[in-house]
């Protein structure tokens, strides 16, 4: 296992520090960063991390060398971009200082692992690889900032958990909601009895904003900058379309959840948070409606769902989908609140006079960038995780149980799921077992 290298960082006490207050006084005793995956997400990661200079990025890694076809129609991205964009951003200090290393670009996150420059990875890759490469890793003794949701299924959770608590690595989980102010003042507020005592959470989950072919749709010719393969990597083998890959892997169960997930892993795991169960799961959960394109439709994740999560003392959240401007909303004995990207309000107003900001999303700071700063903290033992692991995982089981009610509802309609938290198996639903976990595609690693 790779030594951990310590480092200095400057003051970093505050919640937000200006630009240049993360500088250290030598480039030695700044974090050496990777970023490993540089699409949609992991590209405006590291944008944000150069633009607050949270350390170094040595090393930049993607399967795909460069292309369009991300989330908007200009957004040109891949490894290639991403290192120029390093290169870019980072060449006028490192001409000054001579100390900085050069940024690497590869197609093979091994050769990542293996840099003994590498302090911390940021994966940023679709879901389906979150747990193969944080194990790697851990085992490579890689602090880690991994995107949610954290996991792909319900069994890949523990075995996670047990290989990060092994290497002694830092994790943080991308759940920036975590590191945003109205967010960590609403859910802490609730949490600590501004409302009383909660009796339910309400959330929503996005509809989906990309629409794939129908029924008939045919492969396509796997373009020559992208390696299918090792993105595919322990999923099925299946025949390449464009509309499998980069931002729209979502919409495909062999790689993520669908909005489910993609949303689910912030309101799920904010209602977990204001109701003071972090770390816990649901003891049972149901689905009332769940909508799919035809089959044969090349995206198969549900397209609006309904569904509740309880807990085993009664206490539920319930989600929906719906435009995500609210992402979770507290009902208890004293009122209401309710937060989200379309700002924060409570059934009454004096609920709020201690809070920040909240009128609109543009009045609060970037909580990406604060999330990624409170990580580079917590590695210099200077703050406490927002999102570690745990509490990661949690939110994630909570979307997989809801996923599972979801992919039955067409033939098992409302009937509701107990779930045995110690085993982490379903009560008397051998059906609903089966899709506790994946197969990993032969010849492919994966968790032991």
């Amino acid at each position: 296992m790779l030594t951990r290298r310590t480092f200095l960082l400057g003051s970093a006490a505050a919640v937000a520090l200006p630009l240049t207050s993360l500088r250290a006084a030598n480039a030695n005793s700044r974090l050496q960063v990777a970023f490993i995956g540089t699409g949609n997400q992991g590209m405006g990661l590291l944008k944000r991390f150069l633009q607050w200079d949270l350390g170094d990025v040595v090393s930049v890694c993607d399967v795909n060398r460069g292309s369009y076809g991300y989330k908007a129609d200009d957004h040109f991205y891949g490894r290639e971009p991403a290192r120029d964009l390093v290169v870019a951003k980072t060449s006028r200090r490192r001409a000054g200082s001579g100390t900085a290393s050069a940024c690497r670009a590869t197609a093979d996150f091994r050769e990542v692992l293996d840099d003994d420059r590498v302090d911390a990875v940021v994966i940023v890759l679709p879901d389906h690889w979150h747990t193969p490469a944080s194990e790697l890793a851990a085992a490579a003794g890689k602090h880690i900032y991994c995107e949610k949701p954290l996991t792909l299924t319900l069994a890949e959770g523990p075995r996670l958990a047990a290989a990060v608590e092994s290497s002694g690595v830092t994790f943080q989980v991308g759940s920036h909601e975590r590191s945003r102010p109205i967010s960590r003042w609403v859910c802490e507020s609730v949490r600590e009895g501004l409302l009383g005592a909660v009796s339910a959470a309400e959330t929503v989950v996005g509809f989906n904003n990309k629409v794939g072919p129908g029924p008939g749709w045919q492969p396509q010719p796997v373009p020559e900058t992208f390696d299918y393969d090792t993105w595919l990597g322990p999923a099925p083998q299946r025949p390449y379309h464009s509309d499998r890959c980069l931002y729209r892997f979502r919409f495909h169960y062999d790689y993520s959840g669908g909005q489910v997930t993609n949303f689910g892993a912030h309101s799920l795991d904010m209602a977990q948070w204001g109701l003071g169960r972090d770390g816990e799961t649901a003891h049972e959960v149901s689905c009332s409606r769940a909508t799919f394109l035809p089959e044969g439709s090349l995206f198969n994740t549900a397209l609006e769902t309904d569904f509740r999560l309880s807990y085993a003392d009664g206490v539920a959240m319930t989600c929906t989908s719906s435009e995500p401007k609210v992402q979770v909303r507290f009902v208890g004995e004293r009122g209401t609140i309710t937060t989200g990207y379309g700002g924060t309000t409570a059934s009454d107003e004096s609920l709020l006079r201690e809070a920040p900001p909240h009128k609109t999303a543009k009045d609060e700071p970037d909580a990406h960038a604060l999330h990624l700063q409170n990580f580079v903290q917590a590695v210099a033992g200077e703050a406490a995780l927002h999102a570690p692991l745990p509490t990661g995982s949690a939110a994630a089981d909570l979307c997989h149980l809801a996923n599972v009610a979801i992919r039955r509802f067409p033939e098992h309609g409302e009937q509701p799921l107990r779930f045995d938290a110690e085993s982490r198996t379903f009560v008397d639903t051998p059906d609903a077992d089966e899709l506790r976990d994946r197969t990993p595609r032969e010849g492919w690693w994966t968790s032991s």
